[in-house]
């Protein structure tokens, strides 16, 4: 490994980086983390810091899962790749796809399509959808809905369903037939409604509307997180993805899950989707399939759209896939990852763990004008909204927010900020001790400015 000077000298130099200017990365040079044991990281500097971002939403076991980490070894060694494409498997494979579908078999999923991540499963996924209408005798049915402040990865799919336009402006054209309902957010919305239930039959009759607008025999699918997580932490009130659920059912539309974020545990239950009782056509997984120890993805179908494919003709024929599909290597940290998230019932600590950071959030908004709203309570998934003008909602500028993260940081605290909000989604073994910690921190980056 080089040493410290040399990164130093060459850090972002050579390498763009994923969600941000390159300009801006040579001016400020990204933190260069070193190591990580636990829930914590630590840089070329040697500044510690509880990772409450869990790498990228992913890191649910933590840094130190010696189960995962031997299974990859292992796997290194018996058989480091092979293709699964049509012809060829591997026995890690299998055991992986078997794992994945006994883990949401309560979600009514009972096929796995295996991905190399997130954006991966999503892209697989609005494929599927209108694959599976042409197998049914409906081609035009090719229009996809989905909500605003919904992320679904970075694909020309994803991103035309994306509902935040900082992932969607530079690309554009997107894909055609792509169309938004507003989003969940009591804080914030067009129809300037707090009571989320309200909110939530509102955006019902708005689906409606569009549905109507469009004609149902032309849209495939309608894609929602069942918690939106990088647009802010938005939860929806509990009536709000069953009505999207039933509208689904009456006019024929499939429903995806993007569970790339709320899967695993993150939530406090197995699946987003649990929380709200609806079990959707498909799922979208990756992030705490491994806990993050290597890229990998799924796409999960129900029973009802797996007959329909393996029951179809000529058309049925799945002509998608990646190279790292069902990779060995990454299916044996599937297995493992599953194993270990089940015996430490992780869900049940981010259920604790996360009402504590909930809790303490609200205290400090009552603490700080500039906390406008806090959003979270159901696992570990928390939203800060920072804002200069509370009376009139206005976005704290983002010179400041870097003020905020760089002082939480100081502080021995890694956030992440998606605009003017604090994002926090800690590995799900954190302690209670080690959550106290990530609030002092807070407390010292808010008060900072």
């Amino acid at each position: 490994m080089k040493d410290d000077n040399f990164l130093r000298a060459n850090n972002a130099k050579h390498m763009w980086h994923p969600m941000g200017h390159p300009g801006e990365a040579i001016e400020h040079a990204p933190t260069i983390i070193e190591t990580a044991v636990g829930s914590t990281i630590k840089d070329i500097d040697g500044h510690e810091a509880i990772d409450a971002v869990g790498g990228l939403w992913c890191v649910n076991l933590g840094y130190s899962n010696d189960v995962v980490k031997d299974a990859i070894a292992k796997q290194l060694y018996d058989l480091p790749y092979y293709s699964a494409f049509s012809g060829t498997s591997n026995p890690s494979a299998i055991e992986a796809s078997y794992a994945v579908r006994e883990f949401f078999a309560e979600d009514g999923m009972a096929r796995v399509f295996f991905t190399s991540g997130g954006s991966d499963s999503v892209e697989t996924c609005l494929r599927l959808a209108r694959q599976y209408h042409r197998i049914k005798g409906e081609p035009n049915r090719t229009k996809f809905l989905s909500l605003k402040k919904g992320y679904h990865g970075t694909h020309f799919g994803g991103a035309s369903v994306n509902g935040n336009n900082r992932f969607r402006i530079n690309y554009e054209p997107l894909l055609p037939g792509c169309f938004h309902m507003p989003s969940p957010y009591a804080y914030r919305n067009p129809f300037n409604e707090t009571d989320s239930a309200v909110l939530a039959q509102n955006i019902a009759a708005a689906m409606e509307d569009e549905i109507m607008f469009q004609g149902a025999g032309s849209i495939a699918a309608f894609i929602m997180e069942p918690i939106q997580g990088a647009g802010g932490v938005i939860v929806p009130n509990k009536t709000f993805m069953p009505l999207m659920r039933e509208i689904c059912d009456r006019h024929g539309i499939l429903m995806i899950a993007d569970e790339v974020i709320t899967g695993f545990g993150r939530t406090g239950a197995w699946s987003g989707s649990r929380h709200w009782g609806v079990k959707p056509d498909m799922m979208c997984c990756a992030k705490g399939i491994t806990s993050g120890y290597f890229p990998v993805g799924a796409a999960l179908m129900s029973d009802a759209v797996a007959e329909v494919f393996e029951n179809g003709g000529a058309e049925a024929a799945i002509f998608h896939g990646y190279t790292y599909s069902a990779h060995p290597v990454g299916a044996a940290a599937v297995t493992a990852c599953l194993s270990e998230t089940i015996r430490l019932d992780t869900k049940a600590n981010a259920a604790a763990r996360g009402a504590q950071l909930f809790d303490g959030c609200v205290a400090l908004m009552e603490k700080y004008d500039i906390v406008g709203d806090v959003r979270g309570g159901h696992g570990l998934m928390t939203g800060v909204e920072i804002v200069s003008d509370a009376a009139a909602k206005t976005p704290m500028d983002m010179p400041t927010m870097k003020k905020i993260h760089q002082a939480t940081y100081d502080a021995g605290v890694m956030v992440r900020l998606g605009g003017n909000n604090i994002l926090m989604s800690p590995p799900l073994v954190i302690t209670k001790d080690e959550v106290d910690r990530v609030l002092v921190a807070l407390d010292a980056g808010l008060s900072a400015i």
